[in-house]
């Protein structure tokens, strides 16, 4: 069992301030348990968040910022380089441009695709086929995308686009074609009929997941792939740090007391925490009955070892 937990920390000063009462006795017992990995280290600023780059080195992905195949791995039958197309919304303030939730309110399948046709032909014409996947994502497929760094889904929520959209002159097009987009949807009657219900226009979309699959593709470990506890992020993204706090309370209850469980049981585990700049892995290695005992007296609270990702 290899949990992956992304948003275990955020380096935001909400987040600093509930980390000290955070009660996680479950994942103290965790990392009293297992011997950490060196550390994967990167900035907040980086294109894929640690999550990501964990998740990919476990599944045998390349692992290059803003280039790892997430569409691509979706779609490895059909071959070719992939991206991710999520429809959202923009704000518009007076100094930024920022990206609301991911999830639009009361967006159906009907309106997703009727924006999808009206799109695709102006996407057609950059070489770039779109593919309905659900009503917030669609699939593109063009070799535009082979070698295009975009920023994750995970780092734009919330924040000023400005600071993410892909500024290579290759990425020209599609900045042009983002523009089009916009200038499109704010006149087409899906929008016209949600402001008539009060929910958010649909004005823009974010391109991630970018690029093509290796030739050879190879699971990294023999190990099953991890499981992603998503449950602190949305939390994370709307700087709810009382909800994430909870939710990390619910975590420990649950997931981290069934991999300790499962310790108990002779069986081995890992563990992946996740920040926003860095990751640290665990593993349960066979250890010393002396070494141990000295690690679940010695264990600093977890929130020490949080606050470093």
């Amino acid at each position: 069992m290899h949990l992956l937990i992304p948003f275990a920390f955020c380096s935001s000063e909400g987040c600093a301030s509930v980390l000290p009462t955070l009660k996680l006795p479950h994942l103290q017992k965790l990392l009293s348990r297992l011997t950490s990995e060196p550390m994967d280290t990167g900035d907040e600023f980086s294109l894929s968040p640690p999550h990501e780059r964990a998740l990919a080195r476990a599944l045998g992905l390349p692992v290059e910022d803003g280039l790892i195949p997430w569409a691509a791995l979706q779609n490895q039958a059909s071959g070719g380089a992939w991206a991710f197309i999520t429809p959202c919304h923009w704000q518009v303030g007076t100094n930024h441009i920022s990206m609301s939730g991911q999830n639009l309110p009361d967006f159906s399948a009907q309106e997703s695709q009727t924006l999808l046709a009206a799109m695709q032909p102006y996407f057609e014409e950059d070489g770039i086929t779109l593919h309905y996947e659900h009503p917030s994502r669609w699939l593109a497929r063009s070799d535009a995308f082979r070698g295009l760094a975009t920023a994750s889904l995970d780092r734009v929520v919330g924040r000023n686009v400005e600071n993410w959209i892909a500024r290579s002159a290759s990425a020209a097009a599609l900045r042009r074609l983002q523009n089009e987009m916009q200038m499109l949807l704010y006149t087409h009657p899906v929008n016209d009929a949600r402001a008539a219900r009060g929910v958010l226009p649909v004005n823009s979309f974010w391109l991630s997941g970018t690029g093509a699959l290796p030739q050879q593709l190879t699971p990294a470990t023999q190990h099953p792939p991890p499981v992603v506890i998503t449950t602190l992020r949305d939390a994370a993204l709307n700087e709810d740090w009382a909800a994430w706090a909870q939710a990390w309370q619910q975590l420990d209850a649950t997931e981290c007391a069934t991999l300790l469980a499962e310790l108990d049981r002779g069986a081995l585990g890992q563990l992946t925490l996740c920040g926003e700049r860095h990751a640290q892995t665990f593993n349960a290695l066979r250890q010393p009955i002396l070494k141990r005992l000295m690690n679940l007296f010695g264990t600093q609270p977890p929130s020490s070892l949080l606050k470093q990702l």
